[in-house]
């Protein structure tokens, strides 16, 4: 059956192509023109960091944090499992090796209960990643990171609009990465942010990102000529791809607000199946506001998330699992270590589905959604 409600659909407001055609007239398409600058104002604005960079890629914003993190051969890094591999990549590029530690079963998140007994001497950072755009318990990341003298780097790839106690989420670390790939909330097809949360960490941020050179100063009008002054690599993200996500971020409000529609659709709608204990709901902890990055139920057993997959297709809906987790990937074995149980992380990894959720979603698909998922479970029942 053909697909009638994708899992995603990238959406456009329509004013993308005017300004792609303004950044061409503008006769400047290479990184730091003027859209890239209206970028970097309007997150510095939004999320009150100290300063915005746009990246290509969230990749890219977290491999300048482990060279503004001064990442060496043999410095732990610890992480949870349950991640895209950007966020170790980004470390074992530098001969970081990532520690891995259990999620939490309510959020998905680090379980910032198990990172402290992860600490060696040779730990350097914690990378909390705040899965699904709902926040990691980060007062206790930071009183621990304080008490080890430890850096903070937030993947807050899913996190754009999301915020923990007033605080904007990637903010309150020392360096966070978003990210605006076309999965992602606000997007331009592939690109990302690093923001800056402390002034010490601002000048080499810019070298690192500008080919390891002082090129934003001169441009500045701070130096006469640049050169090269540390090690770096192009991580500027390209004027087109900036003006299409300036048209995003002008229309950020109404983006995530209809997001959150169709999020809480789906959150009533499924509140009977969870009272029955065929399904686990998402949490939001108290302080989080989430932007509805993403909509998923965990099934209570592996067999009964494949049998619904197959079973949505067949209505031609597209839901989706996740992660595999890192720990058990090839490259995982070789370049991590573990610390205690992933019990969590390894369930999670077996039942999780993703729902349906974009921008453009009407009501009627959510309840069409919602509808199969319930026709199903009236059906397993039956035969059991």
């Amino acid at each position: 059956m053909s697909i009638k409600i994708p899992f995603n659909k990238p959406y456009m407001t329509g004013k993308e192509l005017f300004y792609i055609s303004q950044a061409h007239h503008n006769m400047m398409l290479a990184g730091d023109g003027p859209f890239t600058k209206k970028c970097h104002h309007w997150l510095e604005e939004k999320t009150l960091t100290f300063k915005a960079l746009l990246m290509h890629s969230c990749t890219a914003a977290l491999e300048v944090s482990a060279l503004v993190a001064n990442i060496q051969p043999g410095d732990e890094i610890i992480m949870p499992s349950y991640t895209f591999v950007s966020t170790a990549n980004a470390f074992v590029l530098r001969g970081g090796i990532p520690v891995f530690v259990d999620i939490r079963s309510d959020t998905m998140n680090i379980d910032e209960s198990k990172i402290e007994q992860a600490i060696t001497n040779k730990t350097k950072a914690i990378v909390p990643v705040h899965y699904a755009g709902v926040s990691c318990e980060m007062d206790t990341i930071m009183s621990i990171a304080e008490k080890h003298d430890l850096l903070v780097i937030e993947d807050a790839a899913q996190g754009i609009m999301s915020s923990y106690r007033g605080k904007a989420l990637g903010t309150i670390g020392h360096i966070g990465a978003l990210s605006f790939h076309e999965t992602k909330n606000i997007i331009c097809g592939e690109g990302g942010a690093l923001l800056v949360n402390e002034d010490k960490f601002i000048n080499r941020s810019e070298i690192i990102r500008e080919k390891g050179t002082n090129r934003s100063q001169f441009f500045r009008g701070e130096i006469d000529k640049y050169t090269w002054c540390d090690i770096g690599s192009s991580y500027l993200t390209g004027e087109l791809n900036a003006a299409f996500l300036w048209a995003q971020m002008e229309e950020s409000t109404a983006i995530t607000n209809n997001r959150l529609r169709v999020w809480d659709i789906y959150h009533q709608q499924l509140k009977v199946l969870e009272e029955m204990g065929y399904i686990i709901r998402p949490v939001v902890p108290e302080g989080c506001i989430h932007n509805a990055h993403m909509y998923y139920i965990l099934l209570p057993n592996n067999k009964l998330r494949t049998a619904l997959i197959a079973f949505l297709d067949g209505q031609g809906i597209h839901c989706v699992f996740h992660y595999i987790p890192l720990h058990s990937s090839p490259a995982g074995k070789n370049y991590t270590k573990i610390s205690g149980s992933l019990e969590v992380t390894e369930r999670t990894s077996e039942v999780i589905l993703r729902l349906p959720l974009w921008v453009e979603m009407t009501e009627i698909q959510v309840y069409q959604v919602c509808d199969a998922i319930r026709t199903f479970f009236q059906g397993a029942k039956l035969k059991s």
